[in-house]
């Protein structure tokens, strides 16, 4: 089993809270990524949770046992760091059996356990190399064979592929969505990377300042983000967002002006005083050119053709680059050249003067659904 259950947790350094009260279940087999800018608490999450922090106030409670004041070896937890952490004058097979050695196994029981561990991570023909004959990739999988050979309840991941060039990143994250399948283990990993989190994750924690933003699969946080905050987090390049007016609500929605244009944004309708300012949001992705329910006339002042895609940057009332449409990669735009970008009220978000989302009528599919808890999970 790997259940982890964190009941109200924080820390504090000295007067300042790190963590805010944080509730959060883990189910067991999950994959869950923990996600936020760097300083929001997530590392320190992931320590608490190892042991290797002490926690301030609340409950941490791994397989109904609190775990709070035992040390980091009588947890059930194995952790793999972003530095690789080998000893440099051993082999891959005795970094990896290190953990074993210091638990004085038998050595042959020692030894199945390696080679299992060395096949599952492809790394059987390197035992007898030493780390400076490896690559990267390869030094990162024989960090993390270190931990499966304890056999953890649960796999915890401190920015592992931070350190990998961006072509073996999106190879070792194969491989541990790989490995977590095949493994059916609770895995929690960390990372400022929302591209990361969006193709590995079961379920995505977003941190900011210490609390959660919000809880969700990958799909959902994108289609439905809560607040203003994970709508400009979740996706790439990120939501733009445009001041607007509230001209009414009905069954329909929630009315809307944007310069003397007028829509109404499908959401679930909630009291909200006509001639408040609120905050539509549109995914760059989510913008054409052409018509729409609403169009903008912009002049892109950056260009960047990425082959499928080509994403255009452009300037509202002379105030910066602060709108991004993603268009066709064939698409004849160039920069300095007005265009007319079409935006569709469907695909619009809306925020109160708060920042809180109002309810997207999207139905996620069943897949999307599904994708609330691991395939794994017990």
């Amino acid at each position: 089993m790997g259940q982890l259950f964190l009941n109200k947790v924080q820390k504090f350094y000295g007067d300042f809270e790190v963590l805010k009260s944080v509730q959060l279940e883990v189910r067991n087999g999950e994959f869950v990524v923990f996600v936020g800018p760097s300083g929001c608490g997530k590392s320190t999450l992931l320590r608490m949770i190892a042991g290797l922090d002490e926690t301030s106030a609340g409950d941490i409670v791994i397989d109904g046992v609190r775990v709070n004041e035992l040390p980091p070896v009588k947890r059930g937890i194995a952790m793999v760091f972003q530095s690789y952490a080998l000893y440099p004058h051993m082999t891959v097979f005795e970094n990896i059996a290190f953990p074993l050695r210091v638990e004085k196994m038998e050595e042959e029981k020692l030894k199945a356990k390696v080679e299992n561990a060395a096949r599952i991570l492809h790394l059987d023909q390197r035992l007898q190399q030493k780390p400076g004959m490896l690559s990267g990739g390869q030094r990162q999988r024989v960090a993390i064979g270190r931990a499966i050979v304890r056999e953890p309840k649960i796999f915890l991941f401190d920015e592992p592929l931070s350190n990998l060039d961006a072509a073996l990143r999106a190879d070792m994250r194969i491989e541990l969505a790989k490995l977590h399948r095949q493994l059916k283990a609770t895995m929690i990993y960390v990372t400022h990377d929302q591209v990361e989190a969006m193709t590995m994750a079961d379920r995505i924690v977003v941190l900011n300042a210490g609390d959660i933003a919000q809880t969700g699969a990958p799909l959902e946080l994108y289609h439905k983000p809560a607040n203003l905050f994970v709508a400009g987090f979740i996706g790439n390049p990120k939501m733009n967002i445009l001041p607007v007016t509230c001209t009414g609500v009905s069954d329909a929605g929630v009315s809307v002006d944007y310069k003397g244009q007028k829509l109404t944004i499908p959401v679930v309708p909630r009291d909200v005083a006509v001639g408040a300012t609120l905050s539509l949001g549109v995914r760059p992705e989510h913008i054409h050119i052409g018509s729409g329910d609403i169009t903008i006339n912009v002049t892109p002042t950056v260009i960047e053709r990425l082959g499928a895609q080509t994403v255009a940057y452009a300037s509202l009332d002379g105030e910066g680059e602060n709108f991004c449409a993603t268009l066709p990669g064939s698409v004849g735009v160039r920069a300095e050249q007005p265009l007319v970008a079409g935006i569709n009220a469907a695909d619009c978000h809306l925020f109160d003067d708060a920042g809180l989302a109002f309810e997207r009528r999207v139905e996620l599919t069943d897949i999307d659904l599904n994708l609330l808890g691991s395939p794994t999970a017990a």
